[in-house]
């Protein structure tokens, strides 16, 4: 049995989650449509109303499951839809790769923003306690709270990042190294591991760890996201 605080830090996890990805999915659309595709705009995608983006699957269901196996969580929005064929074709390969920046500089963005809040109000809740007006509940629990909710936004923010940069179609990095193949055959090649995708990542999150012991994509996100997050908190 989960015990009430594990439940509600997994329910703050799978929230923050999905706070984050929704502005990332928005971020590819609005590229897209800088870049001369207007399709996520006609679709309606060019807002922050969850209803427009959320994935019954994807967004809910799939990071509660993460979570109660306590692995890292993760979860998805519905894709943007975006045309590249209205884009400029002496620029396409380089804007499809902009489209697909953009959902990892959001969350980069969100998570600096995060981190200069965060800050901000451990310095205020800092001077606080020194002062004797926060040393009492329940002003210490919302302090508590605060920080955490804003320091596991950062991270949540990081690891999205940094876990959608993996070339692994259809995560944004594939879309970004996409560019670098030399042939459209090649390039369809490449795409066809998209069908597989969910597959690989659930062998490679849970199977290879369990079975032997080693957590290759951890170590990636720690080395990335981790230490970026210890740069940004000042850990």
């Amino acid at each position: 049995m989960f015990s009430t605080s594990r439940i509600i830090s997994i329910l703050i996890s799978v929230g923050l989650v999905m706070l984050s990805a929704i502005p990332h999915e928005v971020a590819h659309g609005w590229m897209a449509n800088r870049l001369g595709d207007p399709t996520a705009k006609r679709a309606g995608r060019l807002t922050l109303n969850p209803a427009a983006h959320i994935d019954p699957f994807g967004s809910i269901l799939l990071p509660l499951i993460m979570g109660a196996f306590g692995g890292p969580i993760f979860a998805y929005a519905k894709p943007v839809p975006y045309n590249p064929m209205n884009f400029d074709p002496k620029t396409r390969n380089r804007d499809e790769a902009l489209v697909a920046l953009a959902g990892p500089v959001c969350n980069f963005l969100q998570a600096l923003a995060g981190a200069a809040v965060w800050r901000l109000a451990y310095w205020g809740f800092t001077s606080g306690l020194q002062s004797g007006s926060l040393a009492v509940d329940p002003w210490y629990n919302v302090a508590y709270w605060t920080l955490m909710i804003l320091s596991t936004y950062v991270y949540v923010n990081l690891m999205l990042m940094c876990f959608n940069l993996i070339p692994l179609p259809p995560l944004d990095g594939s879309k970004v190294i996409s560019p670098l193949f030399r042939s459209e055959r090649s390039r369809r090649a490449y795409y066809q591991v998209q069908q597989y995708a969910m597959p690989i990542l659930i062998v490679v999150l849970y199977l290879i760890p369990y079975a032997f012991g080693v957590d290759p994509l951890g170590w990636i996100l720690d080395s990335t996201a981790g230490s970026l997050y210890d740069l940004l908190m000042g850990a």
